[in-house]
């Protein structure tokens, strides 16, 4: 029997759960506000976070060449300096911004400006090149590999990826789509001015998940020229879950109309050759990257075609804040079947592990431990914990034994890891190395070492503590000619 008391219980849980649903609900949107007023609070927006440069390449742009592609590309550097170059206010025609037309900032001020595509030729090549660049990048990133390369033989490509080399502002609309399409018209191209002689891709960060998507596709699609392998720098196969996540950012500032929401960093341009502002939708972009690439190794896995993948060689530093390190084990290098295949990873310093200052990096010792891979293993770390002294330990494919080779080279004082952006940039770069040049006319940013006050400089701390410079650099270049010729037979 249900007694009196059990029946006013039960006549009142609905006032009780609406209360507690409202009380929910209210807790929410106040979260939701407060969220909204801190990703709100970022410095004013200028003309650079603004502009829309519609000259850009996308996937619905008729555009069939190369040469159609550059013709597009002046289109669009001319409207950047009437959008943005020209628009800037007084109070912005500051020394160090790169939009104001002169300054020490003004890439236009270099010899050449890097942002731009271009292209190293040989009258008789013996294979061709084609450089991709990072994320909010330029291709100046790999300029000194490219050089390199052309030293010895190679057509280079060095390829201005859609979104980038112009306004931050870019970031905003380009998509993953775009960045792929503008590879494959850049691959087409090297492919036929070669009559069949081999290229090879070099991709940097967001560059190498857009190398890996082509070489994925190309295995898929017989009708894409299919590169001899592939050169992987700090490569984006894995980021953060939470930039699945990053669209809803700019689609509440859209609904809202709040025009900071479409932005996870707003910075000061003082870089002429990398944006320091960073779009919502590039970490979006990024994301969809890694699940497009996971999905054509499903697709190749079931279809039995992973053996069909040309020889990979990547570079990856064990501390990596913008990629996930591990990723590129678990997600590519561990599935890979056909042989060729070739990881090199730079361990941190381990005089300073060794002092308890270090944590969260890739387990170099793991690679060299434990069952053998089907693939070649080398990491540069090193000569033991009390020496700044750099060996290479590797362990060739399917073998247990691990050699240990003298590098010849030392870590700098004070260097204590490299990082993502470090790898493709030698000692004496200009803009990002230990050193200066002529070439250079504004900030030295691999030795940017200012103090002062907390929240007083425009320019973020990470922006001189983070490793700008390899120190191992001529390692790098020498592996990778090494690749070359070893798959080019």
């Amino acid at each position: 029997m249900i007694t009196h008391g059990f029946r006013r219980v039960i006549r009142h849980i609905p006032k009780v759960l609406l209360i507690i649903v409202s009380a929910l609900l209210g807790a929410v949107a106040a979260a939701l506000v407060v969220a909204v007023m801190v990703l709100n609070s970022k410095p004013d927006l200028a003309v650079w976070h603004l502009a829309h440069l519609d000259e850009e390449f996308t996937t619905g742009t008729p555009v069939g060449s190369l040469k159609d592609y550059l013709d597009l590309e002046e289109r669009l550097f001319a409207q950047l300096k009437r959008e943005v170059y020209d628009k800037i206010e007084d109070r912005q025609k500051t020394r160090f911004n790169r939009y104001n037309a002169g300054s020490a900032a003004d890439p236009a001020m270099w010899p050449q400006n890097w942002n731009r595509t271009y292209q190293l030729s040989h009258e008789a090549p013996s294979f061709g090149v084609l450089m991709l660049h990072g994320y909010s990048d330029s291709p100046y990133s790999l300029r000194f590999l490219a050089d390199r390369l052309h030293r010895d033989g190679a057509e280079v490509l060095g390829l201005r990826i859609p979104g980038h080399g112009t306004a931050p502002s870019a970031l905003i609309q380009t998509t993953f789509a775009d960045m792929a399409a503008a590879v494959r018209i850049g691959a087409r191209h090297l492919a036929d001015e070669l009559g069949g002689k081999p290229f090879y891709i070099v991709g940097y960060s967001n560059g190498g998940a857009l190398a890996t998507h082509y070489a994925l596709a190309s295995v898929e699609d017989p009708t894409l020229p299919q590169p001899a392998g592939i050169i992987l720098i700090s490569p984006e196969i894995g980021i953060t879950e939470i930039a699945a996540y990053s669209d809803w950012q700019a689609r509440l500032g859209d609904l809202l109309r709040l025009s900071k929401l479409a932005w996870n960093q707003v910075e000061p341009e003082y870089d002429p050759y990398k944006y320091n502002s960073f779009a919502v939708n590039a970490g979006y972009q990024a994301y969809q990257a890694t699940v497009e690439i996971k999905a054509q190794l499903d697709r190749l896995a079931e279809q039995g075609k992973l053996g069909e993948i040309r020889p990979i060689l990547a570079f990856q530093s064990a501390a990596d804040a913008t990629v996930e390190a591990q990723a590129l084990l678990t997600r590519l290098f561990d599935r890979l079947q056909s042989e060729g295949h070739q990881l090199v990873v730079f361990d941190v310093n381990r005089m300073f592990a060794a002092q308890g200052l270090l944590n969260g990096a890739l387990d170099a010792d793991g690679l060299l431990a434990g069952p053998p891979h089907s693939y070649d293993v080398a990491v540069l770390t090193n000569q033991d914990n009390d020496s700044a002294a750099v060996v290479v330990r590797g362990r060739a494919a399917g073998d247990d034994a691990v050699t240990t080779t003298p590098l010849g080279l030392s870590w700098p004082d004070e260097v204590y890891s490299l990082s993502h952006i470090a790898l493709p940039f030698p000692p004496d770069d200009p803009l990002y190395g230990e050193g200066g040049g002529r070439e250079n006319p504004g900030l030295r940013l691999g030795r940017l070492d200012l103090r002062g006050e907390n929240r007083t400089l425009a320019i973020p701390n990470t922006a001189m503590t983070r490793q700008h410079w390899n120190p191992f650099f001529s390692y790098l270049s020498d592996r990778t000619l090494a690749f070359v010729k070893e798959t080019a037979k």
